[in-house]
């Protein structure tokens, strides 16, 4: 499956809702699975706190995800 992201369509906690949701995981249990805690992830979601492009690539290995960024024509 592929997720495109433009630039303004998505926040970075839909980012990671979709991602979760994805791999069919609660917010519980995509926690355990990054390493994070559950009220990491709610917050990533709910957009009050930001999370680090590193971050979102560990969750991409994790999840054996691709994330592929393209520089705008």
């Amino acid at each position: 499956m592929r997720l495109v992201i433009k630039k303004n369509h998505y926040t970075k906690g839909e980012i990671i809702k979709i991602i979760r949701e994805w791999t069919g995981k609660t917010q519980r249990e995509f926690a355990k699975d990054i390493g994070k805690s559950e009220i990491s992830v709610q917050k990533y979601e709910a957009d009050e706190v930001n999370y680090s492009i590193q971050t979102l690539l560990d969750i991409a290995r994790k999840n054996d995800l691709v994330i592929t960024i393209e520089k705008k024509k």
